[in-house]
C-alpha cells in the first residue's frame, strides 16, 4: 500500500516538472519494495544581464535611491566606468571650501618634517622646564624642613604649656571659689562666672598700675655720673 502510494507521488511529481525545463542531475531513490524511481531536480535558466553597458542610474528618477544621487557615489561611478559613466571628471573636483578643509586635515595629521621636529624640541623643553621646577620646590622644601620641624615643635610646647597654665588657672579658681562660697561650685553657674570676671578685672587693673608705675619710675630715676677717679 505504501509502495503503490509512493508511485502515485513520483508520477504526479514527474508530469509536473516535465512542464519545466529538466537539468542534467537526476536523483535515484529507492523504494520500500525494491523498486529504483528516478526523479529530475528542477534547474531556473540563469538571468540575462547585460554586462556590455553599465548601470548609471536616473538621478530625476524618484525610484533612483537618494544615495545614488550624491557626489561620492559619482567618484565610484567614474572611477569604475571612466567616461562611459558620462560624468564630467571636473564636477568631481572639490570646491575651494572642501579643498581648504582637506589642506587643513593634512596639516593637522601629517604636518611636514620641520613642524614635528619643533613640536617635538618644544615638548621636551616643556618638560624639562617643569622637571627642573618640581626639583627646585622639592629642593626648597628640603631646606625649610629643619626650620618647619622646630617651628612645628615649637608651637606643640606652646600649647601644652598654655593648656598647663589654662589648667593650673583653671583649679586655682575653683579652690578660691570654694574658699569664698564655702562649698564647691560648679563652674558652669552664674556666681563662678561672675567671680572670674571680677578676678580678671581686678588682675587687669593690678597690670595696668603696675605699668604705671615702672614707667614712672623710669622717667623720674635720676642719672648717676660715673664716679671720678682720684
Amino acid at each position: 500500500m505504501a509502495a503503490s502510494m509512493l508511485c502515485k507521488r513520483v508520477a504526479m511529481l514527474t508530469r509536473v516538472i516535465n512542464g519545466l525545463s529538466v537539468s542534467k542531475t537526476v536523483i535515484t531513490v529507492k523504494s520500500p519494495n525494491g523498486l529504483l524511481l528516478q526523479t529530475a531536480s528542477y534547474n531556473p535558466k540563469p538571468l540575462k544581464l547585460n554586462i556590455k553597458e553599465p548601470y548609471i542610474p536616473d538621478k530625476n528618477s524618484e525610484k533612483t535611491p537618494e544615495w545614488q544621487k550624491t557626489a561620492r557615489y559619482d567618484s565610484k561611478l567614474y572611477g569604475r566606468y571612466g567616461s562611459a559613466s558620462g560624468i564630467s571628471p571636473e564636477s568631481l573636483w572639490p570646491s575651494h571650501k572642501q579643498l581648504e578643509s582637506i589642506i587643513a586635515e593634512e596639516n593637522e595629521w601629517h604636518p611636514p618634517l620641520e613642524e614635528m621636529l619643533k613640536n617635538i624640541e618644544a615638548r621636551e623643553k616643556e618638560e624639562t622646564e617643569k622637571r627642573l621646577a618640581r626639583e627646585k620646590l622639592i629642593a626648597d622644601n628640603m631646606a625649610k624642613m629643619p626650620k618647619m620641624i622646630a617651628d612645628w615643635r615649637k608651637e606643640k610646647h606652646e600649647k601644652k604649656r598654655k593648656l598647663k597654665e589654662e589648667k593650673a588657672r583653671r583649679a586655682r579658681l575653683l579652690a578660691e571659689a570654694k574658699e569664698r562660697f564655702g562649698h564647691a561650685v560648679d563652674p558652669r553657674s552664674s556666681k563662678f562666672l561672675e567671680m572670674v570676671a571680677e578676678i580678671e578685672k581686678e588682675e587687669k587693673k593690678k597690670k595696668k598700675l603696675l605699668k604705671r608705675r615702672l614707667r614712672m619710675e623710669q622717667v623720674g630715676a635720676p642719672d648717676t655720673p660715673p664716679s671720678a677717679a682720684s
